[in-house]
């Protein structure tokens, strides 16, 4: 029910906001036409004016550079500084090239699922899953304490939260759905989300990821001079993250997790992912982009061999196995499309409305009241759109870059704010959508709330590390 309110919240508001912009100003006479077919990235073009009809600003802006933005707004002169042309560029694809866009994404899913729902039926068959439910077991036990003992469900959980540690998304999405589908059969109302759901599914969110190589990548490629520095931060917000969605989870269930095994299993990761940054720190760019490639692609060719070498010693018909979870991964795909077309049409009509700019210019009007450091306002375009759209928040944090430089500021708390969290709402329609649940209770709270833990300890961060 709480989905169903925030996504009908989601339409309303973006129309409405929509409806203001195009009665109170010429510059959005095409927004209706943009929301529906437009496309992300087109030139919409506005007016064309004689540079001394504008605006002071704008005209002595113009005359130091020949393009000008003002709140999405350009402002584009000719040479001789007498004609300007008035455009905006759209953000995202209309509601129509996002549908489009959501079934790419289950199609695009389809060869991945298959893939490694494949290995992982093999697994199932030789029993290696069962081994993995049996090793995190003692800890598993404490936080899905519904969950029988040794049920297949902690071993999916496991290779789900393993893939997300080391940044293998390809990875993480076939395991984390199959781990939904094993806690589905536990599930004894099947259209509401049950405690054990909720909790997997909030942790997953958190995002702990050890390397966020993509984001050092782009970094690289923007000309910053030290493009792994915003490592560290990174890590620790999303161990922050994680940690919100687990405390957060365990009120709502009044789960007690002031138990030994608990503290044991959480200190002992602490420790671990401790002494890790204290080796990876020291590492240059180059020698951490091979730790990270040879740490991940190595793993899950190991898990491969590990595997086929254990159905084979079990005499497992290894290639019926895989085909058999192949088919599954595919079925699991076709399945999710409806939930991701509804949530991504939603998101679609947020950003192309313009909502996110009125948020924005809220909050740079109170950081400026209250005398605050307005810069981390520069910055969280990306925080808020990150629970929407991974794509989009990337997108927002190469443009914040691109805008202040990859080393600024606001450039780092961006980098920062895109590793601090997963993207909230597409893993809901995903993962609940795959297994058919409705219901999601407190879901949505919950890890809103753990990822506003995250962008408060990435904020925190960036000004204890970069200000």
């Amino acid at each position: 029910m709480v989905l169903s309110r925030i996504w009908s919240a989601f339409i309303i508001i973006a129309i409405a906001i929509a409806s203001i912009k195009y009665i109170s100003s010429d510059h959005y006479k095409t927004i209706f036409n943009d929301m529906v077919v437009g496309k992300g990235g087109d030139t919409v073009k506005i007016a064309s004016q004689p540079m001394n009809s504008l605006s002071p600003m704008v005209r002595d802006s113009l005359m130091k550079n020949n393009d000008f933005a003002d709140s999405r707004i350009h402002y584009k002169t000719d040479s001789l500084k007498q004609n300007v042309n008035i455009y905006r560029v759209q953000e995202a694809d209309g509601v129509i090239g996002t549908s489009e866009t959501a079934v790419k994404i289950c199609l695009g899913l389809i060869g991945i699922m298959t893939l490694f729902m494949g290995f992982m039926s093999i697994a199932e068959k030789a029993g290696g899953i069962n081994l993995l439910s049996r090793l995190i077991q003692p800890f598993f036990s404490k936080l899905f304490p519904e969950i029988p003992k040794n049920h297949p469900a902690f071993g999916h959980m496991l290779m789900n939260f393993s893939a997300n540690l080391l940044g293998l998304d390809n990875a993480a999405t076939p395991f984390g759905l199959k781990a939904m589908e094993s806690l589905q059969t536990l599930n004894p109302n099947k259209d509401t989300a049950s405690n054990s759901q909720i909790m997997f599914l909030c942790l997953h969110a958190g995002g702990m990821t050890l390397i966020p190589v993509s984001i050092i990548a782009i970094r690289a490629s923007m000309g910053s001079k030290t493009p792994t520095d915003i490592f560290l931060p990174c890590m620790i917000a999303t161990f922050a993250a994680t940690l919100a969605a687990m405390i957060i989870v365990s009120l709502y269930q009044k789960i007690n997790l002031l138990r030994p095994v608990v503290i044991a299993y959480v200190g002992g990761i602490s420790a671990i992912i401790a002494l890790l940054v204290v080796y990876l720190v020291q590492l240059s760019k180059d020698e951490l982009d091979d730790f990270s490639k040879v740490l991940s692609n190595g793993l899950i060719l190991f898990i491969f061999l590990a595997i086929v070498l254990g159905a084979v010693y079990k005499k497992i018909n290894v290639f019926d196995a895989f085909i058999e979870g192949a088919k599954e991964g595919f079925t699991t795909c076709v399945k999710i499309i409806p939930y991701l077309v509804g949530m991504l049409i939603a998101i679609s009509l947020l950003r192309t409305s313009g909502v996110f700019d009125v948020i924005i210019d809220g909050m740079k009007w109170v950081a400026n009241v209250a005398n605050m450091d307005p810069r981390f306002v520069d910055g969280l375009p990306t925080a808020l759109i990150k629970p929407l759209s991974g794509s989009g928040a990337r997108g927002m944090m190469v443009d914040t870059m691109s805008t202040f430089g990859a080393d600024s500021f606001q450039g780092k708390l961006a980098a920062v704010l895109q590793g601090s969290s997963d993207t909230t709402f597409y893993v809901i329609a995903v993962y609940f959508g795959a297994v058919a649940v409705k219901n999601t209770r407190y879901t949505v709270i919950a890890m809103l709330l753990a990822d506003l833990v995250g962008v408060i300890t990435a904020i925190a961060l960036a000004y204890l590390f970069f200000a």
